[in-house]
Protein backbone atom coordinates (compact mmCIF):
# COMPACT_ATOMS: atom_id res chain seq x y z
CA UNK A 1 0.00 0.00 0.00
CA UNK A 2 1.39 3.52 -0.82
CA UNK A 3 1.47 6.24 1.96
CA UNK A 4 -0.87 8.94 1.42
CA UNK A 5 -0.71 10.52 4.52
CA UNK A 6 -0.63 14.23 4.40
CA UNK A 7 -2.48 13.78 0.91
CA UNK A 8 -6.12 15.34 0.31
CA UNK A 9 -8.10 13.36 -2.19
CA UNK A 10 -11.58 14.55 -3.09
CA UNK A 11 -14.31 11.33 -4.43
CA UNK A 12 -17.22 12.25 -6.44
CA UNK A 13 -19.89 9.22 -6.45
CA UNK A 14 -18.56 7.95 -2.70
CA UNK A 15 -21.83 6.92 -1.01
CA UNK A 16 -21.72 2.89 -2.22
CA UNK A 17 -19.65 1.37 -5.14
CA UNK A 18 -16.60 1.88 -7.06
CA UNK A 19 -16.36 5.42 -5.32
CA UNK A 20 -17.69 4.39 -2.13
CA UNK A 21 -14.27 1.33 -2.14
CA UNK A 22 -12.05 4.37 -3.76
CA UNK A 23 -12.73 6.16 -0.39
CA UNK A 24 -12.57 4.15 2.00
CA UNK A 25 -8.95 2.34 0.73
CA UNK A 26 -7.64 6.22 0.10
CA UNK A 27 -8.32 7.19 3.85
CA UNK A 28 -6.54 3.89 4.85
CA UNK A 29 -3.50 4.76 3.24
CA UNK A 30 -3.59 7.67 5.35
CA UNK A 31 -5.18 10.12 3.08
CA UNK A 32 -7.67 12.96 4.18
CA UNK A 33 -10.89 12.10 1.98
CA UNK A 34 -13.84 14.08 1.17
CA UNK A 35 -16.47 12.43 -0.07
CA UNK A 36 -19.12 13.93 -2.75
CA UNK A 37 -22.40 13.25 -2.97
CA UNK A 38 -25.76 14.25 -3.47
CA UNK A 39 -28.23 12.50 -0.81
CA UNK A 40 -27.81 14.37 2.82
CA UNK A 41 -28.53 11.05 4.52
CA UNK A 42 -26.46 9.11 2.60
CA UNK A 43 -23.28 11.13 3.28
CA UNK A 44 -24.45 11.22 7.15
CA UNK A 45 -24.20 7.56 7.01
CA UNK A 46 -20.72 7.47 5.26
CA UNK A 47 -19.37 9.77 7.09
CA UNK A 48 -20.23 7.90 10.40
CA UNK A 49 -19.16 4.55 8.67
CA UNK A 50 -15.76 5.47 7.38
CA UNK A 51 -14.83 8.26 9.43
CA UNK A 52 -14.36 10.74 6.64
CA UNK A 53 -15.60 13.93 5.49
CA UNK A 54 -18.25 15.11 3.42
CA UNK A 55 -19.32 17.05 0.97
CA UNK A 56 -22.87 17.68 -0.74
CA UNK A 57 -23.59 18.67 -4.23
CA UNK A 58 -26.04 17.91 -7.47
CA UNK A 59 -24.03 17.54 -9.99
CA UNK A 60 -26.41 17.88 -12.45
CA UNK A 61 -26.80 21.38 -11.21
CA UNK A 62 -23.92 23.92 -12.39
CA UNK A 63 -25.06 26.15 -9.48
CA UNK A 64 -24.61 23.40 -7.11
CA UNK A 65 -21.20 22.47 -8.54
CA UNK A 66 -19.91 26.22 -8.10
CA UNK A 67 -20.95 26.18 -4.70
CA UNK A 68 -19.25 22.97 -3.61
CA UNK A 69 -16.06 23.70 -4.99
CA UNK A 70 -16.22 26.79 -3.09
CA UNK A 71 -17.22 25.32 -0.02
CA UNK A 72 -14.26 22.83 -0.82
CA UNK A 73 -11.49 25.86 -1.10
CA UNK A 74 -13.04 26.85 1.93
CA UNK A 75 -12.62 24.08 4.37
CA UNK A 76 -9.73 22.58 2.84
CA UNK A 77 -6.36 24.22 1.93
CA UNK A 78 -4.79 21.49 -0.79
CA UNK A 79 -6.23 18.81 -3.02
CA UNK A 80 -3.58 16.10 -4.04
CA UNK A 81 -6.43 13.45 -5.93
CA UNK A 82 -9.72 14.90 -7.80
CA UNK A 83 -11.31 11.60 -8.32
CA UNK A 84 -13.78 12.13 -10.68
CA UNK A 85 -16.30 8.78 -10.70
CA UNK A 86 -20.23 9.64 -10.31
CA UNK A 87 -22.19 9.01 -13.43
CA UNK A 88 -25.36 8.38 -14.41
CA UNK A 89 -27.87 6.43 -17.17
CA UNK A 90 -31.50 7.32 -17.93
CA UNK A 91 -33.94 5.09 -20.12
CA UNK A 92 -35.69 8.77 -20.71
CA UNK A 93 -34.47 11.82 -22.03
CA UNK A 94 -34.64 14.29 -18.72
CA UNK A 95 -33.34 17.48 -18.57
CA UNK A 96 -31.35 18.73 -15.45
CA UNK A 97 -32.31 22.26 -13.75
CA UNK A 98 -30.14 23.76 -16.22
CA UNK A 99 -31.92 22.74 -19.05
CA UNK A 100 -29.04 20.22 -20.09
CA UNK A 101 -29.85 16.68 -20.70
CA UNK A 102 -29.22 14.58 -18.14
CA UNK A 103 -26.63 12.25 -19.00
CA UNK A 104 -24.51 15.04 -20.61
CA UNK A 105 -24.88 17.20 -17.46
CA UNK A 106 -23.93 14.39 -14.87
CA UNK A 107 -21.39 12.70 -16.70
CA UNK A 108 -19.37 14.89 -19.02
CA UNK A 109 -20.55 18.86 -17.76
CA UNK A 110 -19.89 17.69 -14.32
CA UNK A 111 -16.56 16.38 -14.67
CA UNK A 112 -15.75 19.12 -16.75
CA UNK A 113 -17.02 22.37 -14.41
CA UNK A 114 -16.13 21.04 -11.18
CA UNK A 115 -12.31 20.26 -12.71
CA UNK A 116 -12.15 23.44 -13.60
CA UNK A 117 -13.57 25.23 -10.40
CA UNK A 118 -10.92 23.06 -8.60
CA UNK A 119 -7.81 23.29 -10.97
CA UNK A 120 -6.08 26.55 -8.73
CA UNK A 121 -5.80 24.66 -6.06
CA UNK A 122 -4.94 21.36 -7.50
CA UNK A 123 -2.37 23.44 -9.04
CA UNK A 124 -1.25 25.03 -6.14
CA UNK A 125 -1.01 21.33 -4.17
CA UNK A 126 1.34 20.07 -6.65
CA UNK A 127 2.47 17.22 -7.54
CA UNK A 128 -1.31 16.46 -8.24
CA UNK A 129 -3.86 13.83 -9.91
CA UNK A 130 -6.92 13.89 -11.68
CA UNK A 131 -8.42 11.03 -12.34
CA UNK A 132 -11.15 10.60 -14.66
CA UNK A 133 -13.77 7.42 -14.51
CA UNK A 134 -14.83 6.49 -18.12
CA UNK A 135 -15.70 3.16 -19.65
CA UNK A 136 -15.48 0.96 -22.78
CA UNK A 137 -19.08 1.70 -23.43
CA UNK A 138 -17.24 4.66 -25.11
CA UNK A 139 -16.78 1.92 -27.80
CA UNK A 140 -20.00 1.65 -28.98
CA UNK A 141 -20.93 3.10 -32.96
CA UNK A 142 -23.17 4.74 -31.41
CA UNK A 143 -21.18 6.89 -29.01
CA UNK A 144 -19.97 8.68 -31.41
CA UNK A 145 -19.63 12.32 -30.55
CA UNK A 146 -21.44 14.63 -32.50
CA UNK A 147 -20.93 18.60 -32.03
CA UNK A 148 -24.46 19.49 -33.49
CA UNK A 149 -26.25 17.23 -30.98
CA UNK A 150 -24.64 17.31 -27.71
CA UNK A 151 -28.01 17.40 -26.12
CA UNK A 152 -29.41 14.14 -27.57
CA UNK A 153 -32.00 16.05 -29.37
CA UNK A 154 -32.79 12.54 -31.36
CA UNK A 155 -33.97 10.70 -28.80
CA UNK A 156 -36.02 8.75 -29.37
CA UNK A 157 -36.64 5.85 -26.25
CA UNK A 158 -35.11 1.95 -26.30
CA UNK A 159 -31.85 2.10 -26.36
CA UNK A 160 -31.07 5.56 -26.81
CA UNK A 161 -30.77 5.80 -23.05
CA UNK A 162 -27.13 3.24 -23.35
CA UNK A 163 -26.26 5.39 -26.43
CA UNK A 164 -26.53 8.81 -24.69
CA UNK A 165 -24.17 6.98 -21.98
CA UNK A 166 -21.76 5.89 -24.23
CA UNK A 167 -21.49 9.01 -25.90
CA UNK A 168 -21.08 10.57 -22.65
CA UNK A 169 -18.29 8.10 -21.57
CA UNK A 170 -16.06 8.90 -25.20
CA UNK A 171 -16.56 12.50 -24.01
CA UNK A 172 -14.86 11.90 -20.76
CA UNK A 173 -11.96 10.25 -22.65
CA UNK A 174 -12.37 13.66 -25.60
CA UNK A 175 -11.83 15.78 -22.35
CA UNK A 176 -8.98 14.24 -20.15
CA UNK A 177 -6.73 14.09 -23.15
CA UNK A 178 -7.32 17.68 -24.05
CA UNK A 179 -6.65 18.09 -20.26
CA UNK A 180 -3.43 16.25 -19.60
CA UNK A 181 -2.53 18.18 -22.60
CA UNK A 182 -3.25 22.28 -21.43
CA UNK A 183 -1.77 20.91 -17.52
CA UNK A 184 1.42 20.31 -19.07
CA UNK A 185 4.05 21.68 -16.78
CA UNK A 186 1.49 22.40 -14.45
CA UNK A 187 2.73 19.48 -11.58
CA UNK A 188 -1.07 18.07 -12.14
CA UNK A 189 -1.81 14.92 -14.13
CA UNK A 190 -4.91 13.66 -15.92
CA UNK A 191 -6.27 10.20 -16.84
CA UNK A 192 -8.77 8.11 -17.60
CA UNK A 193 -9.98 5.09 -16.88
CA UNK A 194 -12.19 1.96 -17.40
CA UNK A 195 -13.40 0.05 -14.31
CA UNK A 196 -14.81 -2.71 -15.82
CA UNK A 197 -18.92 -4.12 -15.60
CA UNK A 198 -18.81 -3.69 -11.90
CA UNK A 199 -21.86 -4.80 -9.92
CA UNK A 200 -23.75 -1.82 -8.19
CA UNK A 201 -26.90 0.13 -7.75
CA UNK A 202 -25.65 1.48 -11.06
CA UNK A 203 -28.55 2.05 -13.29
CA UNK A 204 -30.73 0.28 -11.09
CA UNK A 205 -33.19 3.27 -11.10
CA UNK A 206 -33.31 3.06 -15.43
CA UNK A 207 -36.02 1.02 -16.03
CA UNK A 208 -35.33 -1.91 -18.46
CA UNK A 209 -31.57 -1.37 -18.14
CA UNK A 210 -32.05 -1.68 -14.41
CA UNK A 211 -33.37 -4.79 -15.20
CA UNK A 212 -31.09 -6.18 -18.05
CA UNK A 213 -28.14 -4.89 -15.31
CA UNK A 214 -29.56 -7.07 -12.52
CA UNK A 215 -29.74 -9.90 -14.28
CA UNK A 216 -26.32 -9.98 -15.01
CA UNK A 217 -25.29 -9.13 -11.55
CA UNK A 218 -23.35 -12.61 -10.74
CA UNK A 219 -21.40 -12.56 -13.99
CA UNK A 220 -20.35 -8.69 -12.93
CA UNK A 221 -16.85 -7.44 -11.14
CA UNK A 222 -17.33 -6.69 -7.45
CA UNK A 223 -17.02 -3.00 -6.25
CA UNK A 224 -13.58 -4.04 -4.67
CA UNK A 225 -12.59 -5.04 -7.96
CA UNK A 226 -13.54 -2.78 -10.11
CA UNK A 227 -12.10 0.26 -7.67
CA UNK A 228 -8.72 -1.40 -8.11
CA UNK A 229 -7.37 0.97 -11.20
CA UNK A 230 -8.66 4.09 -10.00
CA UNK A 231 -6.89 3.52 -6.41
CA UNK A 232 -3.78 2.58 -8.17
CA UNK A 233 -3.76 5.47 -10.44
CA UNK A 234 -4.69 7.84 -7.48
CA UNK A 235 -1.70 6.73 -5.12
CA UNK A 236 1.06 4.96 -6.74
CA UNK A 237 4.23 7.03 -6.75
CA UNK A 238 5.47 5.99 -9.89
CA UNK A 239 2.22 6.72 -11.85
CA UNK A 240 3.09 10.70 -10.51
CA UNK A 241 4.41 12.14 -14.33
CA UNK A 242 2.07 10.14 -16.50
CA UNK A 243 -0.74 11.81 -17.74
CA UNK A 244 -2.84 11.41 -21.06
CA UNK A 245 -3.27 7.89 -20.71
CA UNK A 246 -6.24 5.37 -20.28
CA UNK A 247 -5.94 2.38 -18.01
CA UNK A 248 -8.04 -0.87 -17.57
CA UNK A 249 -6.88 -3.43 -15.16
CA UNK A 250 -3.72 -1.50 -14.19
CA UNK A 251 -2.85 -1.59 -17.59
CA UNK A 252 -2.78 1.86 -20.36
CA UNK A 253 -5.08 0.50 -23.32
CA UNK A 254 -5.75 2.28 -26.24
CA UNK A 255 -9.32 4.43 -26.56
CA UNK A 256 -11.46 4.47 -29.32
CA UNK A 257 -9.92 6.11 -32.02
CA UNK A 258 -12.02 9.26 -32.23
CA UNK A 259 -11.27 10.19 -28.90
CA UNK A 260 -7.51 10.49 -29.96
CA UNK A 261 -9.23 13.67 -32.25
CA UNK A 262 -7.51 16.35 -31.38
CA UNK A 263 -9.53 18.84 -33.19
CA UNK A 264 -12.90 17.78 -31.53
CA UNK A 265 -10.76 17.20 -28.36
CA UNK A 266 -10.30 21.19 -28.55
CA UNK A 267 -13.71 21.99 -30.01
CA UNK A 268 -15.96 19.54 -27.03
CA UNK A 269 -13.71 21.78 -24.32
CA UNK A 270 -15.13 25.09 -26.35
CA UNK A 271 -18.21 23.89 -26.71
CA UNK A 272 -18.39 23.06 -22.94
CA UNK A 273 -16.75 26.40 -21.79
CA UNK A 274 -19.85 27.92 -23.15
CA UNK A 275 -22.66 25.94 -21.77
CA UNK A 276 -21.37 25.88 -18.30
CA UNK A 277 -20.77 29.99 -18.61
CA UNK A 278 -23.81 30.69 -20.77
CA UNK A 279 -27.65 31.36 -19.35
CA UNK A 280 -29.24 28.01 -19.40
CA UNK A 281 -31.09 26.88 -22.68
CA UNK A 282 -34.43 27.65 -23.30
CA UNK A 283 -36.81 25.44 -21.68
CA UNK A 284 -38.04 22.21 -23.79
CA UNK A 285 -40.42 18.97 -22.76
CA UNK A 286 -38.51 17.12 -19.67
CA UNK A 287 -38.49 14.31 -20.64
CA UNK A 288 -38.97 11.28 -23.80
Amino acid sequence: MSDLTGKQVLVTGATNGIGKVAARELKGMGATVVALGRDPAKLAALASELRIETLQCDLSSLADIRRAAAEYKRRFPKLHVLLNNAGAIHHKRTLSRDGHEMTFAVNHLAYFLLTQELLDVLKASSPSRIVNVASEASRAAPGKVDLNDLQYEGWRGGRDGLRAYARSKRMNLLFTFELARRLEGSGVTANAVHPGAVSTGFAMQAGWLGTVWKLLAPFLLTPEQGAQTMIWLASQPELQKVSGEYFFKKREIRAVGQAYDRDLQRALWEASEKLVSSPSPPARAATR
